[in-house]
């Protein structure tokens, strides 16, 4: 049968700004994926999946946003080696120690992003894409951090 393969991103830059266009964006280093099997790795940074080579970076830029209590809902475009689609996101955002805890899930086709190869012709679809994070905030211009920028402004890196 069809294996599910878990990985993840160790590289990773966002933002979540309800107040700014676009509302959130996610930058992460394709070259910092880890499946936790080198030869895999290797693969899946290939031009079989995601190109890092020609398409160093995979990006999520919302088109629209929504913050309904601790529920954040979101429409955009994933941009991955080379192509992009249509995401919906649904996320769940908590406030721990003065920084906001957010774990989102989204259902792609990765397919669509030209990633086709299978060693059998098999394609499990669609994708489950998963992020957790935390995010600090971060000061305004001036210095000083609002008190109206409860869930505004605020900033994650992954290194």
């Amino acid at each position: 049968g069809l294996m599910t393969v878990k990985g993840r991103f160790e590289r990773y830059e966002g933002t979540l700004d309800l107040r700014a266009k676009p509302a959130v964006q996610l930058t992460i280093d394709a070259t910092s994926l880890d499946s936790g099997q080198k030869k895999r790795d290797q693969h899946l940074r290939s031009a079989d999946f995601f190109d890092v080579e020609h398409h160093p970076q995979v990006r999520f830029e919302s088109d629209a946003a929504v913050l309904e209590g601790e529920t954040l809902r979101v429409r955009g475009q994933l941009q991955a080696a080379g192509e992009t689609i249509p995401l919906e996101v649904g996320a769940t955002v908590q406030e721990v120690d003065g920084e906001l805890e957010l774990e989102a899930v989204a259902h792609a086709d990765h397919r669509a992003l030209g990633m086709t190869w299978s060693p059998f012709g098999i394609l499990r679809a669609p994708s489950t894409l998963m992020v957790r994070g935390r995010l600090v905030r971060e000061p305004t211009h001036n210095g000083r951090i609002d008190a109206g920028e409860s869930e505004t402004g605020y900033r994650s890196d992954g290194h």
